[in-house]
């Protein structure tokens, strides 16, 4: 065993060409003797080393280099979490070995990727967390600012996963990203950008810091895009670095920018502050802490959303009591004379930003606070979304200034709800889908949506290959190509229960085909929330194309069709039920061709659900809501323009609704039609057309079948499934008819 010397500044190493062989080997043979060198207690320990990128190839190790991670010993790799000290002897044996911890890496890489409700690990870490790096990180050691890995990030679980750059706030610590860096280490690339404490670098010396491993990366990979997130502070170098390199492909995701600096209230205290003797310095953090987060969304941050009221209290009280205290360490990393600096170096930087936000090309997603007390951020979205050229904007109107440290942020499920996941020129909707993880899973389906599945209590049957009608989806294949056929729902109500069942049973996503605008920005606002239409994207929803449908079938996909579309979905009154299917049936060739397993299904339960009081027709009477209708369709872009008819009709508009007393919904899905072998179907239209007639008048039948049945359920009223749940449990399974 050696000593490790003092790790030097990052940026101060390079990777010498000719030892790449050389340093690979060693790189890997660290990572097979130390496969545990990071800590729990030290998230940041990948500041002086590589743990986390350790054997990934040639491709990797030259991304390091880019950015000036030091990797040009392994006696350096170890200075972490107390570690001192690694084995450095060269065997002969250990090169043998080496060869075969290459192999096992390349055969890995193989077969990596993401499973549906994969563990992404988003909720483990807390703020308390994040003060305890930003402490330990924030000790000056007289260098530059350099670029850091977290050792939680991990090794990508994707392919060619796509770089992300954080660009931190003022703090400039650059660990405003630790609840994420889990989840977000699974599919990109994670670098973080640290600033010492003392550091006093200008503006455009941090551009030039940041430009210089951008521009190389660019270089070696160009139809690779490349994320900036943005944090305040961040937020204005991300601008300008993309409004200075316009042919680099950036997709840049700004926090809360301080663009709006000149209206801070901050610019009010700056002299104060100035004038403010240093003693009394302590009892600025406290101030500030205050002004730029929500203490009480901090402070719930990893608390269980399924406790009792009393429990949660409890949770939270000790939760706020145990990082109050840490308050106190903000004095330590962002001394008196810093600060100063810093609020300096925010004016400079929000003027430099906004003098070139004409020149920036790159794709912008806008997170923005509502209850921000340090920066407008709601007046700076409404602007930004007007000013910048391809600017979309997620509005958080109960968070505050730090929304990256709060409760009930996630910022990987941002990114996938506004489809801006994509690792080459143009978003591919088929791979660059990623599935939802466990922890979105229960976000949406044991918060968002359990008092809406509680109240419509849906029965999921499926129909086995005898014919047996079953509970459950046991008559569902476990393996695709499978093509769900089927009947859309008033307003798509039936999807959600669709897509937890299907995961809570099978844990298999359903591809569901929908209307192209669900996946625009034209009709998105500069106060835009997280919406249904985040969650479908996330769940799987894709545009309803021919060549989406052909990739999904040829990757064994299980795949959603509505053919009725949006004239179905969105039906007049007395319409319930009804299919609005066009005499195409192109989908039963395809899947002939691929040997596709259809399954034809039906719901019935929105008529107890919901009462539709102002439909298409009457809104067309309306001379405002006539005009309305008008303008959103001629933007929109028509999908069944050669469809004449009222099946053709795939006019867009809102429905006005009234719920009802929930009823219950039901789902068949009958018995599978095996396409497999039927060559005449793919080359003989009149025979597609039969199939097609068959998959329409089984929908029907369906759907016949269960309005006919619900009459014989003694628990499709609310009343009676509550007085169920209330003596077995809210868990437990309500009964229903036998079929």
């Amino acid at each position: 065993m050696v000593s490790v010397n003092p790790p030097r500044p990052l940026q101060s190493f390079a990777l010498p060409t000719p030892s790449l062989p050389l340093l690979l080997e060693r790189l890997l043979c660290f990572s097979r003797r130390h496969p545990s060198s990071s800590s729990p207690a030290m998230p940041v320990a990948a500041l002086h080393s590589l743990p986390a990128v350790l054997g990934a190839g040639r491709r990797r190790v030259q991304r390091q280099a880019r950015f000036g991670l030091r990797a040009s010993s392994v006696e350096s790799a170890a200075a972490v979490s107390g570690e001192v000290g690694v084995v450095v002897e060269r065997r002969k044996k250990d090169r043998e070995d080496d060869v075969v911890v290459v192999k096992e890496e390349a055969e890995e890489e193989e077969t990596r990727g993401l499973e549906a409700l994969y563990d992404d690990g988003f909720g483990a870490v807390t703020v308390k967390d994040y003060f305890a790096a930003a402490k330990a990180v924030s000790r000056d050691d007289g260098g530059p600012p350099r670029w850091f890995c977290p050792v939680e990030c991990g090794r990508p679980a994707v392919e060619d996963a796509p770089l992300l750059l954080f660009l931190p706030g003022a703090d400039g610590v650059g660990m405003g990203l630790i609840l994420h860096h889990k989840s977000l280490g699974k599919v990109f690339e994670v670098r973080c950008l640290h600033i010492p404490v003392n550091d006093r670098t200008p503006f455009e010396g941090l551009l030039q810091t940041v430009e210089k491993p951008i521009k190389i990366e660019h270089d070696l990979s160009p139809n690779r895009p490349i994320y900036l997130v943005g944090d305040s502070f961040g937020g204005c170098l991300a601008l300008s670095v993309a409004a200075r390199n316009p042919q680099i492909d950036f997709i840049l995701i700004l926090v809360n920018p301080a663009t709006s600096f000149a209206k801070t209230p901050l610019q009010l205290i700056l002299p104060l502050l100035e004038a403010m003797p240093s003693e009394f310095h302590f009892t600025v953090p406290y101030l500030l802490s205050f002004i730029m987060g929500d203490p009480l969304k901090m402070a719930s941050v990893s608390i269980e959303n399924n406790l009792s009221p009393p429990e949660t209290l409890q949770k939270l009280s000790d939760s706020l009591t145990s990082m109050l205290p840490l308050l106190s360490e903000l004095a330590d990393i962002i001394p008196r004379d810093t600060l100063l600096w810093k609020l300096k170096l925010l004016k400079t930087g929000a003027a430099y930003a906004n003098s070139r936000l004409h020149a920036v090309q790159a794709e912008v997603l806008l997170l923005a606070s509502g209850n921000d007390n340090l920066l407008p951020s709601g007046d700076e979205a409404d602007r930004l979304f007007k000013t910048l050229k391809n600017c979309r904007v997620r509005y958080f109107k109960d968070n505050g200034h730090t929304l990256l440290l709060e409760d009930g942020i996630n910022l990987l499920s941002i990114i996938k709800g506004a489809n801006m996941y994509r690792r080459g020129r143009q978003r591919d909707f088929v791979t660059d889908y990623l599935p939802p993880t466990i922890s979105e899973f229960k976000k949406t389906f044991d918060e968002d949506h359990k008092l809406f599945h509680l109240a419509l209590s849906p029965v999921m049957m499926s129909t086995l290959m005898n014919g047996k009608i079953v509970r459950g989806l046991a008559g569902v294949p476990d393996q695709g190509p499978v093509l769900f056929v089927g009947y859309h729902a008033l307003m798509g109500i039936e999807l959600s229960p669709l897509y937890e069942e299907f995961l809570r049973e099978k844990k298999t996503i359903v591809r569901g085909m929908a209307h192209p605008i669900l996946f625009g920005a034209k009709f998105e606002s500069s106060r835009q929330e997280l919406s249904r239409f985040d969650t479908v994207s996330m769940y799987g929803g894709l545009p309803v194309t021919p060549i989406n449908m052909y990739r999904l079938f040829e990757r064994n996909e299980f795949v959603l069709l509505y053919p009725g579309g949006v004239r179905e979905a969105l039906h007049r009154k007395g319409e319930e039920y009804k299919l609005f299917w066009p005499d195409q049936p192109e989908f039963v060739r395809m899947a002939a061709r691929f040997g596709v397993t259809i399954i034809p299904f039906g719901c019935v339960g929105e008529d107890d659900v919901l009462e539709l009081v102002l439909d298409y027709n009457d809104q067309k009477n309306i001379p405002y809501l006539r005009e309305w209708i008008e303008s959103i369709n001629k933007e929109t872009q028509r999908v069944r323009d050669s469809v004449k008819g009222e099946d053709g009709n795939q006019d867009m508009y809102l429905p006005a609704l009234v719920p009802k007393v929930p009823g219950r919904f039901y789902y068949l899905f009958g018995k599978p039609i095996e396409m497999k072998g039927m060559n005449n179907v793919v080359r003989d239209r009149k025979s597609a057309n039969e199939v097609y007639l068959r998959i329409k008048s089984e929908v029907e039948d369906i759907m016949s079948y269960l309005k006919t049945k619900r009459e014989d359920d003694p628990y499709r009223s609310i009343a009676q499934r509550a007085l169920y749940q209330a003596t077995w449990g809210v868990s437990a399974q309500v009964p229903t008819f036998e079929p």
